[in-house]
């Protein structure tokens, strides 16, 4: 009987990734095992138990994939599907199943992301590190260009990367015979973890260097140039690719995230697009009304203030914000209207406030329309 398709058994695309068929291959795997069934219904299911786990072996591992995709089954060696022995494959086809699911939950190597499967050293991607950045405000309005230091790693001069004293090498790990990898049994279940002793090098350094201590390398600083794009906000992240910590055994090293702090700007407050400011404004100036002078982030601008402008009075400036990353148009600029009262007065400017005050109260509540209105409530409330 013809073999199938291995995408096919799968159930997969031919562009199915990498977790795509480990995926679909624990689904059958836990739904064809045949110790979960009975009878004639057990002999099928090991039959898809095994052509699930060949179809994994050959799709998992990319140079097999690769023959496979080019030439189909005349393309891999038949014998390359790693099948136990007569007796071993109830439990062992079963382990391996699940074997990633109990690595993710104890921290074993073989669910761990960007490792490499298979035999050898296990390949780790490296951690992302974090930099906060503080910026002004008119820096994450207009953008800027600057340059940080951050750690980097380069190989160590001694060794030459090897990790051994000069005149002395790596040995073979005997605990994992070089997997990187060592599998517990414990009843039913077989669990991947990294190997103890070498920790997942596949490699024993008896005498390590003495300049980087076995690592292979040194840490230092490097400079990177880094590009604040303008409207950028309080808690935006810039990924700059590559410069995290390096990988483990040739692994891709991970990204560095820049997090933006925005500095308190002494005048204006943001919120969102928009900027707020509070403006004061004289005593007579806000009665007899007038031109007044407010800033704005890049410039300045007038406003018309009217004849008898209250304290509080808000007065918009259209596109004096700031144009954020995903804005077609800048926000507005909110001028709030800080009345000031006069201190520090001669007694001839007392005089003058006493005879203002006393004119208007001959004219009666026309002057303090708020007044009378708050007066009026007040009378009612001790009715």
């Amino acid at each position: 009987m013809a073999k199938r398709d291995f995408y096919d058994v799968l159930g997969l695309a031919k562009n199915a990734s990498d977790d795509d068929i480990k995926k679909a291959y624990r689904r059958l795997a836990g739904k064809h095992h045949p110790d979960r069934h009975q009878g004639d219904e057990a002999k099928k299911a090991e039959e898809k138990f095994k052509e699930a786990k060949e179809a994994y072996e050959m799709l998992s591992d990319p140079q097999k994939r690769a023959a496979y995709d080019q030439h189909g089954h005349a393309g891999v060696d038949p014998n390359m599907g790693g099948r136990a022995g007569p007796g071993q494959e109830g439990f062992g086809g079963f382990a391996e199943a699940f074997g990633d699911i109990f690595g993710d939950i104890f921290g074993g190597a073989a669910g761990a992301a960007g490792a490499r499967r298979g035999g050898g050293s296990q390949v780790y991607r490296g951690s992302d590190l974090s930099y906060a950045m503080e910026i002004t405000l008119e820096e994450a309005a207009n953008g800027k260009e600057t340059q940080i230091r951050v750690p980097s790693w380069e190989t160590c001069e001694t060794c030459k990367g090897s990790g051994a004293k000069p005149g002395t090498s790596a040995k073979t790990c005997t605990t994992c015979n070089g997997a990187g990898t060592v599998h517990m049994r414990q009843g039913f279940f077989s669990i991947q973890q990294t190997c103890p002793h070498c920790h997942g090098s596949g490699k024993i350094i008896p005498e390590p260097c003495t300049t980087c201590s076995g690592a292979g390398k040194i840490k230092k600083q490097k400079t990177l140039e880094v590009k604040i794009p303008a409207g950028i906000n309080e808690g935006m992240r810039i990924r700059s690719a590559g410069n995290g910590e390096p990988g483990t055994n040739g692994g891709p090293a991970g990204d560095l995230y820049i997090e933006i702090r925005v500095k308190q700007h002494e005048i204006f407050e943001r919120d969102g697009d928009d900027l707020h400011c509070t403006v004061p404004v004289g005593l007579t100036t806000a009665a007899l009304g007038g031109t007044i002078e407010v800033p704005t982030l890049g410039n300045k601008a007038e406003i018309e203030l009217p004849e008898g402008t209250q304290h509080g009075k808000t007065f918009r400036l259209r596109g004096k914000g700031i144009k954020g990353l995903r804005s077609s148009y800048p926000g507005d600029l909110y001028c709030h209207v800080s009345v000031e009262t006069p201190v520090k007065l001669t007694e001839h400017q007392r005089k003058l406030l006493k005879e203002l005050d006393e004119s208007f109260k001959k004219s009666g509540d026309r002057h303090s329309p708020n007044s009378k209105s708050w007066t009026d409530k007040v009378k009612d409330l001790f009715k």
